[in-house]
């Protein structure tokens, strides 16, 4: 597929997408459509879009890349889907309800009125860098492959193929927020969803088997390992570390985190809420399980054909997150290569245009107090609101390109490696609120607490080797960083006049 093809196909794919922003935001742009989408929202909708907002443009590439990784992760990660599948419950039986009797718009307001106002500023700051952070790797990996693909043939500079991403995310999403995005997002699941598909059956036919011949070829596979269970100490792929890891970051990354319990938040009542989160969990598990799939039956197909993992420019290294494009792109017909475009670019976008309207979100009404009845008339609101929207889409780009310039391994270990830093005291100030309802903290601490957890996470992550036979650290990493603050939490800690009831 042509340079040029694939960039008729974005700017047709964009025009939809303005074209549903514009009738979703039309008489409706005030910031109760933005930030809550007037908490009308129809709860198989918010399910069904929640898959291209969880999965991203990283499950799309990264997964199936990581299948034949040197590194020989094969299919660990769906252990991880696994933690995640029963950290969603959690979410959904603990903190939902929480949410809900509270009546919150920003779910940190329950830190406010829990620990107090250092402690919400904090867990709100935490959340904007991390979310900052995160949906920035996110975006850069849909970014380099438009750039190797497309913008390095009309030599533009990668600076400005992110700028020209962002400002498309800016342009469909400034004005009505979550209630255009929940439309959105449901369109982009739709095509994520049907590349999966479509992609495997291609591949198979590439490959002459039929659908049971598949299933066969991959189980038989060097790729298919699932379940790891020797060398707990020194194993990072060890089933109870990628158990627990999978429970505590999803605990951390949807269920402390404005993005996902916005969508969640704008559903009409608790019950509806809870029937969006069970069934997006099932089709979650079901939907990473083919992702694998697919990154096994590449990895034959390129076996097959003599094709090598595509190698970083800069630094010569192989980059397995770059061996589902060069084959959907270099290797297969136009009507395969058209819908892995289209599955990358809707798993990418539904994500970063779900963080810009959460971060947004946040900062308006953590930092800025929209939300509170004294700010509801002030003029110019909606204005400010509109900067906000644009100053983090300037953010993302400097991440995006700052991270560019030192990157050298796969986006999806290093998207849930910061998680577990910058999510790890959020963990462990909910933790505290929520476990210790007798007590309350000196709050004016709270804020060195949370910025000395990652730092000591981090030394013991970097010296497990020696400090505790051997062990290696990897996603339940996490742990630590929330066990740190909690501990932490607790040494500030003073008796509250009264149980805290919420």
């Amino acid at each position: 597929m042509t340079p040029a093809t694939i960039l008729t196909l974005i700017v047709i794919y964009f025009g939809i997408l303005f074209a549903i922003a514009h009738f979703t935001s039309k008489n409706n742009n005030g910031n109760d459509a933005f930030f809550k989408a007037n908490k009308n929202s129809k709860w198989y909708l918010v399910a069904f879009g929640m898959i291209g907002t969880a999965l991203s443009g990283v499950t799309f590439i990264s997964v199936p890349g990581e299948v034949g990784s040197p590194n020989g992760e094969q299919f660990k990660y769906f252990q991880f889907v696994l933690g995640n599948a029963i950290g969603f419950i959690i979410v959904a039986k603990i903190l939902l309800p929480l949410y809900y009797r509270m009546n919150l718009t920003s779910i940190y307001s329950y830190i406010e009125q829990r620990l107090g106002f250092y402690s919400y500023k904090t867990a709100a700051s935490i959340f904007l860098i991390s979310r900052t952070i995160g949906s920035s790797f996110r975006l850069y990996l849909v970014v380099i492959v438009l750039q190797r693909f497309v913008f390095d043939y009309y030599q533009i500079p990668f600076a400005v193929t992110v700028i020209i991403s962002l400002a498309l995310i800016f342009a469909y999403t400034y004005r009505g927020g979550l209630k255009t995005i929940i439309i959105t997002d449901t369109l982009q699941t739709f095509f994520l969803v049907n590349s999966v598909f479509l992609t495997i059956y291609f591949i198979c036919q590439s490959l002459n088997l039929n659908v049971f011949q598949a299933f066969e070829a991959v189980k038989n596979s060097n790729y298919s390992k699932t379940f790891f269970f020797d060398d707990f100490l020194s194993n990072k792929f060890h089933f109870v570390k990628q158990i627990l890891g999978g429970i505590f970051v999803t605990i951390s990354m949807v269920g402390l985190d404005q993005d996902l319990m916005q969508k969640n938040l704008s559903c009409t009542n608790i019950g509806e809420a809870q029937k969006n989160m069970f069934t997006f969990t099932g089709i979650f598990v079901i939907i990473n399980l083919f992702f694998l799939s697919v990154g096994a039956l590449l990895y034959i197909y390129a076996t097959k054909n003599g094709i090598e993992i595509p190698k970083d420019l800069i630094t010569g290294k192989p980059r397995t997150d770059l061996l589902f494009p060069e084959i959907a792109f270099h290797h297969l017909s136009i009507v395969p290569s058209v819908i892995f475009l289209l599955g990358l670019t809707a798993a990418t976008f539904a994500t970063t245009d779900s963080a810009l309207t959460a971060l947004t979100t946040s900062f308006c009404v953590d930092f800025l107090g929209m939300n509170k009845t004294e700010n509801l008339d002030k003029p110019n609101i909606i204005r400010t609101r509109h900067f906000t929207h644009l100053g983090f889409s300037f953010l993302m780009f400097l991440v995006i390109v700052f991270f560019n310039s030192i990157n050298d391994s796969s986006v999806v270990g290093m998207i849930f490696r910061v998680a577990s830093y910058t999510y790890g005291p959020l963990l462990g100030l909910y933790c505290f609120g929520l476990f210790l309802k007798s007590k309350t903290v000196k709050d004016r601490y709270v804020p060195f607490i949370c910025i000395a957890s990652p730092a000591l996470t981090y030394f013991i992550s970097e010296h497990s080797k020696d400090f505790l036979m051997g062990y290696t650290f990897d996603n339940e990493l996490i742990i630590i960083n929330g066990l740190i603050t909690f501990l932490g939490l607790l040494l500030i800690s003073k008796g509250s006049k009264e149980r805290i009831s919420f």
